[in-house]
């Protein structure tokens, strides 16, 4: 969620008659179904291209037809989607901890008819040390409130998710593109984990969760690491970064 994308309560839209597919709103070439997620308000901002921006602004600079894209919090699915389908990588694998996202997410995914370039897994990819068998998660009445954490003990309906080690699944995706908006998760994961195999990183930080230095440790990761970020297309809260060295080799190859 970007930090002009603020919560609101998924309100209802009209369906066909016969409970068919409708589309509700249309970003950079993909059609978005209508559900029970999809208030007015979302869909305007999805049609003026304002719904994640940033994340798609930053996503499209950086994607290239030969990168494997590992995208972690698929939401409704539409960052994703745009990526397939613009910047046409071998393969997107998304990751969505939300169980009611998941059809709606392949809805859209068969809408837009790119089931064989992107795909969506309900699970926590965990990083750390002694994985549990599931985790957590938080439903709330708005899907972009709902996450693993919950620090200020807001009302939440609480569901056990599938958790699958980062590691193996990086194994076998070998990505090069890490795109993530867990909702303030990012922090524990940026913290295990081998950002060895990206090249590239488009990440949102979540600074109401974890405060300002929980921000400041994640983008030193990402320094330390050997990310620098691309000014153009980064704000304080969503950062497009490539690796030093990655950027002189593209433009020689």
């Amino acid at each position: 969620m970007t930090n002009n994308e603020t919560p609101i309560d998924d309100g209802p839209v009209a369906e066909t008659a016969d409970g068919s597919s409708e589309v509700a709103a249309r970003c950079h070439g993909v059609n978005v179904p209508a559900s029970r997620f999809l208030s007015d308000t979302r869909i305007r901002r999805i049609n003026a291209g304002r719904y994640e921006g940033q994340e798609i602004t930053g996503a499209l600079h950086v994607v290239r037809p030969d990168d494997r894209v590992l995208e972690i919090g698929a939401g409704i699915g539409l960052v994703g989607a745009i990526i397939a389908n613009i910047a046409k990588p071998q393969k997107v694998a998304s990751f969505e901890a939300n169980p009611e996202l998941i059809p709606v997410i392949r809805q859209l995914y068969e809408m837009n008819g790119l089931q064989e370039r992107i795909s969506v897994r309900n699970a926590v990819l965990v990083s750390g040390p002694e994985r549990p068998a599931t985790m957590p998660f938080h439903l709330r009445s708005s899907y972009l409130g709902s996450s693993l954490l919950n620090p200020s003990e807001r009302p939440s309906r609480v569901v056990e998710v599938p958790t699958e080690d980062l590691a193996q699944v990086c194994e076998a995706l070998k990505p090069t593109v890490l795109v993530m908006d867990i909702e303030g998760g990012e922090l524990d994961l940026l913290q295990h984990m081998d950002l060895s195999p990206f090249r590239a990183v488009i990440l949102e930080f979540h600074p109401e969760v974890y405060g300002v230095p929980g921000m400041r440790a994640c983008k030193r990761v990402l320094r330390d690491a050997g990310f620098a970020k691309e000014e153009a297309v980064s704000t304080r809260t969503v950062w497009t970064c490539v690796r030093q060295g990655a950027a002189q080799d593209a433009q020689g190859s």
